[in-house]
């Protein structure tokens, strides 16, 4: 007779999705961008030339680690990430956002605030970090117009 061990499903209950770890080419370079973007600052960072890394927070927790690690720039056709959103609560965040993005000269895909889909309120903007990363700040209502992708998800950047 084999014993097995009975372990207890991994439930949602308390389950959050913690810091999320970005490869760049560049770690000075994105520093500042998250950091004129986001608003994030350095809570720590490791400059050992073969472990150049920056833990990013929002002041109340960590948000993303920065690894300088790779070359070339973020591929969609690979496996892997396809975006990641950040959500604040007011479309006045988001123009605010928008205007910090623009301030980088980074292009917006769809040149603004757009909802997620076709008679959807909630939506926000869409670009890309320095290393290709692409990336989405949304409000979950108050936006209006017209969804660029139909009834498609925008925040799947088709």
């Amino acid at each position: 007779m084999q014993n097995t061990i009975r372990q207890s499903p991994l439930t949602n209950e308390g389950l959050k999705t913690g810091h999320v770890g970005i490869n760049v080419t560049d770690l000075a370079r994105a520093k500042s961008f998250y950091r004129n973007v986001f608003g994030f600052e350095v809570a720590g960072e490791g400059a050992e030339p073969e472990r150049r890394f920056a833990f990013l927070s929002d002041n109340a927790r960590l948000v993303l680690t920065l690894w300088e690690q790779s070359a070339g720039r973020f591929d969609k056709t690979l496996p892997g990430l396809h975006h990641l959103s950040f959500q604040v609560e007011t479309i006045e965040q988001v123009k605010e956002a928008e205007r910090r993005v623009r301030a980088e000269g980074v292009p917006l895909y769809h040149d603004g605030i757009v909802p997620h889909s076709e008679g959807a309120t909630s939506g926000g903007i869409f670009f890309e970090d320095p290393d290709g990363t692409r990336l989405e700040i949304y409000a979950p209502a108050d936006v209006t117009g017209t969804a660029p992708s139909g009834a498609a998800p925008t925040c799947g950047f088709f």
